[in-house]
């Protein structure tokens, strides 16, 4: 353990002494930013294919914003909470994992799977068969039993008269899967199969054919193509490569040493990642970026969730006051119809399917309309519910706007209805546009929010140092 704080403290010099050549850039409530961070960020949210690429000054902007609310979240102790905790360490440790482990590594366990199969497969060595399978079921009458018998006797009696082993088991076979191979089986170790066929087969020499015998799945003839020793490790280590990284072993891997180095080094599996990730971060400008990106967007969403995105979606008060002062934003250019547009089967259920809403709100025809008609196992109606503009459906485009238009009728449900009302000016109330409030609101909580934070914390940008971004490699 004391060699790990003592390569720590190593490293920690080394990054004090690169830091020299890494001037801030500017500082947020006291906490100084790197110009390689602002760096990182900028370069990485301003590529060649972004659409909306800003200027190094029109970045500073947002870059400050952001570091503001991440402020934010800092003060209001977010980084101490468990889910926190746990949810960057996961995304923190998919980026430290894969430094851990080693070519060598990957090739030593290459090795002992090939040891361990070699071990397994012995001195028997592997067999490549065909065979020729009636299939029997568990426990099948003597009857049953008796007439397999006498039709793979009859087989092999074919096969010994010189009939293609072949052709007959693509004819008769009744495993399926190798009888469009001619009865062809792949390489086979010993513990493989069933002991009655394994036995049978590994008797067996290149070219010679077993005679009819029976197992518990059914009745077989075997034939001999191939015996061989296993090959090499080095004739098979590409294999070997590409079954570890097909069944994601390398996983496995890096947890087994990560056990022996944190045992190595007396310390739980959390505080040796954790000093692992200080180690590259001081190393690893590049890893130690990435790394504070993952903890700062974490602290950013769930203090924006809270202080704009939940409060706007779920604060309907507060939706309906927003949407009565901002009306005329909302106002259409044309009429909108606020209705459904409906099938059903019977000419009764067109009135009746107008009674069940006709008292309700908007909001509550869908939940009533499903348990009235659509409760049980017979789908009575077809329901398009929604605010329509001209265009939107052709049934209401019809029924509502007189416009010249087909509509399909739908299989099964020959009547067609509309019900609701036209809104000439704009929505009746918030619930009617809410998307688009929701937006609107949460824009003007953010704008507030900002400027709240920006009178909160000190910003002091460094604008020399700024001129310096992305000139001095």
């Amino acid at each position: 353990m004391k060699k790990t704080y003592l390569l720590a403290a190593m490293l920690m010099v080394s990054g004090f002494v690169c830091a020299q050549d890494d001037p801030t850039v500017m500082t947020i409530n006291g906490q100084p930013v790197s110009r390689s961070e602002f760096e990182y960020s900028y370069n990485k949210n301003n590529t060649e294919g972004v659409i909306d690429k800003k200027t190094i000054d029109e970045y500073v902007e947002l870059f400050v914003n952001y570091k503001l609310k991440v402020a934010a979240a800092l003060d209001a102790r977010l980084d101490t909470l468990t889910s926190f905790k746990k949810e960057f360490a996961q995304y923190r440790d998919q980026q430290i994992r894969p430094t851990i482990i080693t070519d060598a590594d990957v090739e030593q366990e290459a090795r002992n799977i090939y040891e361990t199969t070699k071990a397994g497969i012995g001195e028997r060595g592997l067999i490549h068969p065909s065979h020729i399978f009636l299939r029997l079921v568990q426990k099948a009458p003597q009857e049953e039993i008796d007439k397999a018998k006498v039709r793979i006797d009859s087989i092999y009696g074919a096969l010994k008269a010189g009939a293609d082993f072949a052709e007959l088991a693509k004819a008769v076979s009744q495993d399926y899967g190798s009888a469009r191979m001619g009865g062809m089986l792949p390489w086979i170790s010993p513990g493989q199969t069933l002991k009655e066929f394994e036995d049978k087969a590994y008797a067996l020499q290149p070219g010679e054919m077993s005679e009819p015998f029976i197992s518990p799945a059914g009745y077989h003839i075997v034939l001999m193509n191939e015996r061989k020793q296993l090959e090499p490790f080095d004739s098979l280590k590409a294999n070997i490569l590409r079954y570890i990284e097909q069944r994601n072993l390398r996983e496995q891997i890096i947890d087994r040493k990560i056990d022996v180095l944190a045992a190595a080094d007396g310390v739980s599996k959390e505080d040796f990642m954790n000093h692992r990730s200080d180690s590259l971060q001081a190393v690893d400008s590049e890893m130690k970026h990435l790394i504070r990106e993952y903890h700062d967007g974490l602290l950013l969403y769930e203090i924006s969730n809270r202080e704009v995105w939940d409060k706007a979606s779920k604060d309907d008060a507060a939706l309906a006051a927003f949407f009565a002062k901002n009306r005329k934003k909302y106002a259409w250019d044309e009429p909108r119809f606020k209705g459904m547009a409906y099938h059903v089967k019977t000419k009764g259920d067109v009135k009746a399917v107008k009674n069940c809403v006709k008292k309700l709100a908007f909001g509550e025809w869908a939940d009533a309309l499903r348990k009235t008609f659509n409760n049980d196992s017979i789908i009575r109606i077809r329901v398009e519910k929604g605010i329509f503009k001209k265009g939107d459906n052709a049934l209401v485009d019809r029924e509502v706007f007189k416009a010249d238009t087909t509509v399909v009728p739908m299989k099964d449900y020959p009547i067609d209805a509309v019900f609701g009302k036209v809104l000439k000016k704009g929505p009746e109330d918030y619930t009617d546009v809410r998307g688009l409030v929701t937006a609107d609101y949460q824009e003007m909580l953010e704008k507030e929010w900002v400027a709240a934070l920006r009178k909160k914390y000190a910003v002091e940008v460094d604008t020399e140092v700024l001129k310096t971004v992305n000139k001095n490699k």
